[in-house]
C-alpha cells in the first residue's frame, strides 16, 4: 500500500492529508493545541484512530503513541554523532535511515521491511511517500513517520 503524506500549506497547527495511489484521502492529521506536539489521526469518516503526543520535560525528544485512549508505545530520540537514532518501544520495530532523514526503512523484529519512507523534494510543503508492505500496518507506520517528522520540526 502506498501512502502520500502531504502537509497542508496554510494551517495554524500541523495538518496533513494522507492519500492513496488513487488520490483518495485515507487519513487526515490535525495538530492540537498543547504543550509540545499533539497530532490526532482520523480516518476518511472523521473517526479518531490514534494520537502522537510529545512528552515534555525530557532530555531527548520522546513521543507517545496511542490508539484511541490506549497507550501503544513510544519513540524517543537517542544521542548519536552524524546519525539520527531512535529508540522505539512499539511493536518491536526499528528505524534505519540516512543522515538527512529523507529516506528510511521501518523493520520488524526479524529485520523484515514493514515500510519504506522517502521524502519528495521540490514541493512547497513536506511531502513523503510511505510504502507499507501490509495495509494493516499503515496506521502504525504513519504514527512513526509523524513522530519522526515532529521531532525534526522541534530541532528547527
Amino acid at each position: 500500500m502506498r501512502l502520500l503524506f502531504k502537509q497542508r500549506m496554510f494551517s495554524w497547527f500541523h495538518a496533513y492529508d494522507i492519500y492513496n495511489d488513487a488520490g483518495e484521502t485515507v487519513f487526515t492529521v490535525q495538530g492540537q493545541p498543547s504543550w509540545g506536539h499533539c497530532l490526532k489521526i482520523y480516518d476518511s469518516s472523521d473517526r479518531e484512530l490514534g494520537t502522537v503526543r510529545q512528552k515534555v520535560l525530557t532530555f531527548m525528544p520522546c513521543f507517545e503513541l496511542y490508539f484511541g485512549d490506549t497507550y501503544a508505545g513510544c519513540i524517543s530520540k537517542e544521542f548519536a554523532f552524524f546519525r539520527h537514532n531512535y529508540n522505539i518501544d512499539f511493536k518491536g520495530w526499528q528505524v534505519e535511515g540516512d543522515i538527512f532523514e529523507w529516506d528510511y526503512t521501518i523493520c520488524d523484529t526479524r529485520g523484515n521491511t514493514v515500510a519504506t519512507v522517502s521524502k519528495e523534494l521540490f514541493n512547497w510543503t513536506d511531502t513523503y511517500v510511505i510504502d507499507v508492505r501490509d495495509p494493516a500496518d499503515a496506521l502504525c507506520a504513519l504514527m512513526l513517520v509523524l513522530a519522526i517528522d515532529a521531532e525534526k520540526c522541534s530541532r528547527n
